[in-house]
């Protein structure tokens, strides 16, 4: 594509960034291209400073053609990328920040931002909160849910067990709980963990000999609330040292609030007393939201970036990018980084083209050992298990999507399908589909669990 304008080296690099996230998983994203940039760009080539002789040969290797694919629609004269660790102090950037930030100085920027938006005591995000929550269809139960828990602590559902897709918004429900709350009473003892570190906790303080410590602090609270809280599945000193602080907050009327991407009954590996409990209030699902939900959403965040966009850019935007919020947000910051690049707002034709590679993703092909290990890995079996003659619940399930998505996905025959499971009749396969396709449109669980294993079945290629 040829270019309109010159660019900087600032802009071309945050052009690419603007591609890539929108391309990765945000962990994979972080890992690779935290703290890189174009350090130097001389006719044919550019030069980009990465952190670690790692990250260099991982961008080498694996996303090379791909930021050179991205470079070239800017720069359509660049011939090559080149890696370098560090950034030589013979070669400063020239830095114009009079249109962009320098890609560096933004990300440290950012790091400094957040540091200080979150309560160094709740551990709580200030940036959440119930008016910047957009209430759609799938997700009003749990804002409902959410407004009544702050209106009756302790008392109206407890526990509030909120669960859902990557990217739909749970975390922000349940910190905008947690600042509402500490806004309307500043000597409520409010925390806000997740799973994963809740469980390091544990293990920590195990190991220290500071156990009870632990749990003392934890029963003091007056709300606990923990994210992603399926961390801790598998994991059966730490069930039981969360069972007895979930007792001692239920006992004494303290709120606890838990987040999963999954309902409690579909955790794996959780004890049944603490399934009970999760089940033991409120459960509410947080779906995936529908169109006018998606365009409030594009609306209200292009406001946040100060950028002016057409309706017809924001409806196409809200048309084509179904999955979840995390990714409508990947593909505005993409827009708004093009309308930086040429200081004014793109119409529909280029944001068509600039979101084009991204709209193509989700139909990458994968393979039917892929589709079997994911799906085994989600519903914590083996993929030996799938084969099997096994008519246990479990089992049969699992059994039954995978059947599904290798139909789905890439099309394979009925008989092929039932000779990779074990030799199963062709007949057998076609109900298996025909039963979880039925399902899928009217049970919102399977719904959201298929589209969990879908993203990472296509995470598994990046």
């Amino acid at each position: 594509m040829a270019i309109m304008t010159p660019v900087t080296l600032e802009e071309l690099w945050k052009a690419v960034l603007g591609e890539m996230e929108l391309s990765l998983s945000r962990a994979h994203f972080t890992t690779w291209f935290k703290n890189t940039l174009i350090v130097a760009r001389d006719q044919n080539s550019v030069t980009v400073s990465v952190p670690n002789g790692f990250v260099k040969e991982w961008l080498e290797n694996k996303f090379n053609r791909q930021i050179l694919l991205s470079v070239r629609k800017l720069s359509n004269e660049i011939r090559e990328v080149k890696y370098i660790v560090g950034q030589p102090k013979s070669e400063p950037i020239r830095q114009d920040i009079s249109k962009i930030i320098n890609e560096k100085e933004f990300q440290e920027q950012a790091t400094i931002d957040q540091s200080q938006d979150i309560d160094k005591t709740t551990h709580l995000n200030k940036k959440y909160s119930f008016d910047s929550f957009i209430v759609g269809s799938a997700n009003e139960l749990a804002f409902s849910c959410a407004q009544g828990v702050v209106a009756s602590l302790g008392k109206l559902y407890n526990p509030l067990f909120i669960y859902g897709g990557v990217g739909l918004g749970k975390t922000h429900l349940i910190q905008s709980i947690g600042n509402k709350v500490s806004s309307e009473s500043a000597d409520r003892r409010v925390l806000y963990t997740s799973g994963e570190k809740l469980t390091a906790t544990i293990v920590e303080s195990i190991r220290n000999r500071t156990i009870e410590d632990i749990k003392n602090l934890y029963s003091r609270l007056d709300l606990l609330i923990i994210d992603d809280i399926q961390y801790i599945a598998g994991k059966d000193k730490t069930q039981e040292i969360v069972f007895t602080i979930f007792n001692e907050l239920h006992n004494r009327n303290k709120q606890v609030i838990m987040t999963s991407d999954r309902p409690p009954k579909a955790i794996p590996t959780i004890e049944e007393r603490l399934r009970s409990r999760m089940e033991g209030g409120m459960v509410a699902d947080i779906g995936t939201p529908d169109f006018e939900t998606r365009l409030a959403i594009i609306k209200v965040k292009a406001q946040e970036r100060g950028c002016s966009l057409s309706d017809d850019v924001l409806s196409y935007i809200a048309t084509h990018i179904q999955k979840n919020i995390r990714e409508l947000e990947g593909a505005l910051n993409r827009v708004v980084a093009l309308a930086q690049i040429y200081n004014r707002p793109p119409d529909l034709k280029e944001v068509k083209n600039i979101l084009n590679a991204y709209l193509a993703v989700p139909y990458r092909k994968t393979s039917p050992q892929v589709i079997l290990k994911t799906v085994a890995e989600f519903y914590n079996i083996t993929p030996t298990d799938l084969t099997k003659r096994s008519r246990k619940k479990e089992v049969v399930k699992p059994r039954q999507v995978s059947m599904y998505l290798l139909r789905e996905e890439i099309k394979l025959s009925f008989p092929d399908i039932g000779q990779k499971l074990g030799g199963r009749d062709h007949s057998t396969v076609i109900h298996a589909c025909e039963k979880i396709k039925r399902e899928e449109a009217v049970s919102e669980p399977l719904k959201n669990e298929l589209i969990m294993i879908r993203q990472r079945i296509y995470d598994s290629f990046e």
